[in-house]
Formats: C-alpha cells, structure tokens, sequence
C-alpha cells in the first residue's frame, strides 16, 4: 500500500493530508508534528487567543478525531530525526518508517536576539507557537511595560494587543520606517497614526544596541541613539528563518528555502515541500510566501500532483494583518511599484494601488473589503485599471471590473 509521510503538522501539513483525502488517495497517510498539539491556526495566536476572545480548543484546525475518521496516523510531540532519500526512510525516536512520497511542511522559526545583546534574559520572547502564547500571556498585565522589538505585521499586532490591554508598549524598528520591507510609505503612515492614537511609544530609525538585567532577568534595553528603556518583557519580532535543517542533511537542493519545481517536487523525485519552508519558480526566481493562503494552496497542490495531477502551483498571493479596528488585507506582491495611487474612504476605510507604470500589481486595503475584492480579482485576471479611476471616490469599483 502506498505511504505518504507528511513532516510538519502546521497550516501546510493539514491541509496536505485534508487534500489527499478529499481527492481520494486510499493509502497510508502520516501526518508528524513536533508540537503535542493537533494542526492550529498560527495567526490567533497573537490576537484573539492572547486577548483571552478563544478558546484553545478554537484554535485547532480540525477536531483530533477527524483524523482517526480519515484514517490519517497523527504522530504529535515527535521529532523526526533523519531522512534516507535512498532507502525512502526517516527516522521518528526508535522508528525508521518506510515512504513512498515525502512532504515536508516543516514552516520556520522565528529569529531570536542573540545572547551577545542579552537575548537568553528571561523575559525576552518570540511569537511563534502555542507554547509561546501561553508563555507570555501572564505578563500582559495592565500597567507592564514592553519592549517590542521589529516593526513588521508581527510586531506592530503584538504592539496592539499590548495597548488594548493596558500596557505600556515601546516599539523600536531600525529602518527608517515600520512596515520599510513589505509596504508603501503611505502604508505605513496609515499604521503610525493608528499606534501613535493607542499610545505606542514608536520608534523608527532605532534599534537595540542591547538589553540589561538583574538575576537573569530582563529589566530594561539600551538603544543605538543611546536612549534607555525600563522594561518588564520583551517580545521580538524581526521576522522568521525557513527550517530546512532536515532537507538540508537529505540533500536536497536549497535555494530561498528548500527549492521545488513548478508542481511542489524537491530535487528528489520522491519529496516534496510546501509552506513557509520552501520556495518556488517565480518569474526567473524561487520565491518563498510567509502566508497562510499560500501554505494551503501550496499544500493542496502538492496533493494534487501526488495524486498525478501534473498541475503547476500558481500563486495567488494574499495576506492579512488585524490591529486594534482595523482590518488589512493584502493582495498581490508589490515588488517593483513606482506609483501608488491612494482610494480614500470614510475615516479609516482606504486603499492604496501598487502599479509599475500602467500594470497593477498589488493592493493594500484597510477597512475595505470592496476595494480588496475587486483589486485581487483583477489582479488574478491580469487586468490594469486606469489609475485615475481607482482615485476617483466617485467610479464604481465593480465597473473596474469590466472595463
């Protein structure tokens, strides 16, 4: 009987084993994870989770007995600790499974201070994991003072649940601005003035030039303008490494990632990857997504093509980020935008267009699901909008769409 041996029971690796199902594959289907947890969604973490608005058992992506329903073997707090592409083996603790396709949705893990600058003190944390979350949760009394570190989506929501929960938020980015590497400057105005409102201290052009302590513990921050921070905790968010260590040590080639061909399929005819692990041909370049959307679409289509589909991934990018009211949503990759053409709303309700001469490639909307809508559509479609249109509060979206 066929075994299909999924490594990572993330977003990427649930969806994987869901899909083979779904399409019909009657072998043998192993999903490994290293948490104890059953698959979970990642972005509550941070958010509603924290905030104490859901449950635990809200989190899982599907109850634990969906999988033994499916027949799919969940091994949990399991670590896998070698693969023999020649012999199609990996080794769990004490057992050597033999595979027939191998899928490794093993994710990323976020970067940490170094210990040079005080990054082992207790009291310095990542946003990763559930095990993480739970963690910190504590400290996030009213009144504590924090020290975020990044001025990415990671930790500009950190810097959110922080101020509506009380505390007093500090937030260093060593750019020139928040949001420098993945957004427009007017994107990121739009999320300055929003902190700044809530009281977040924000920083930009400031990094940590280290921490101090007192009995192991985290107590305050010395930054690079040599300005000093009391703190209580700190939480760092400066962005996330793919975790190849396994793919790397099989021989697999690397490339942003671990590389796959156009259908998923690794420089081993027998493995595959999806997820924020691995990367994929894009426009002369193998390009990796940090992504909930793509972990599930590439997922599903490295389903597909165990099932012999012979189907490309094509991308679809999409992203989200909730801070305080506000809803973003992103559609597109704005690599190479030369104009941005802002569509002003009600209050917080705008949007702001990625174009590279005449072409759109991408869209930011906050508090607008229109304008999301209807720019992601076009953007799948291949379709440019006149941008004067796009400005004029007056034209009809969905008009856009048939122009």
């Amino acid at each position: 009987m066929r075994h299909v041996i999924v490594v990572g029971a993330g977003q990427a690796g649930a969806s994987c084993v869901a899909r083979l199902r779904t399409k019909g594959f009657d072998g043998k289907i192993t999903l490994i994870g290293e948490e104890p947890f059953p698959p979970y969604q990642r972005p509550p973490l941070s958010k509603a989770y924290l905030l104490g608005e859901m449950d635990r058992d809200r989190l899982y992506l599907r109850p634990e007995s969906y999988y033994a329903e499916q027949d799919i073997t969940l091994r949990l707090g399991a670590a896998v600790t070698g693969v023999d592409p020649e012999a199609r083996t990996l080794t769990v603790g004490d057992d050597v499974l033999p595979y027939d396709d191998l899928v490794l949705t093993t994710g990323s893990t976020p970067r940490h201070l170094p210990a040079s600058i005080g990054g082992d003190l207790d009291g310095v944390m990542v946003v990763r994991g559930l095990h993480d979350v739970d963690a910190m949760a504590p400290r996030f009394a009213q009144g504590a003072r924090v020290l975020i570190v990044g001025g990415g989506y990671i930790g500009l929501e950190a810097a959110a649940v922080a101020a509506k929960l009380g505390l007093n938020v500090t937030l260093v980015e060593m750019a020139d601005r928040i949001l420098q590497r993945v957004a427009a400057p007017e994107t990121s105005d739009f999320f300055r003035n929003i902190h700044t409102q809530h009281g977040v201290d924000l920083r930009e052009g400031v990094g940590l030039d280290h921490l101090t302590g007192a009995e192991g513990r985290v107590t305050g921050a010395v930054l690079s303008d040599g300005s000093t921070v009391e703190v209580d905790f700190v939480l760092v968010g400066v962005g996330i490494t793919p975790n190849t260590t396994l793919a790397e040590a099989a021989g697999l080639r690397m490339e942003n990632g671990i590389a796959t061909d156009a259908h998923g399929r690794t420089s081993d005819p027998h493995i595959w990857a999806a997820g924020d692990c691995a990367s994929f041909p894009w426009k002369g370049q193998q390009l990796r997504l940090e992504s909930v959307g793509n972990a599930i679409d590439q997922a599903e289509c490295v389903a597909d093509n165990i099932m012999e589909a012979d189907q490309p991934y094509a991308a679809k990018p999409w992203f989200w980020s909730d801070q305080y009211d506000v809803k973003l949503q992103i559609a597109g990759l704005n690599t190479g935008y030369d104009r941005i053409v802002v569509r002003q709303g009600a209050d917080d309700v705008v949007s702001h267009w990625y174009f590279a001469g005449d072409q759109l490639l991408a869209i930011d909307a906050m508090n607008d699901p229109r304008a999301y809508m209807v720019g992601k559509r076009l953007i799948e479609m291949g379709k440019s909008p006149d941008p004067d249109a796009v400005c004029d509060p007056e034209t009809d979206l969905k008009a856009l769409l048939k122009a």
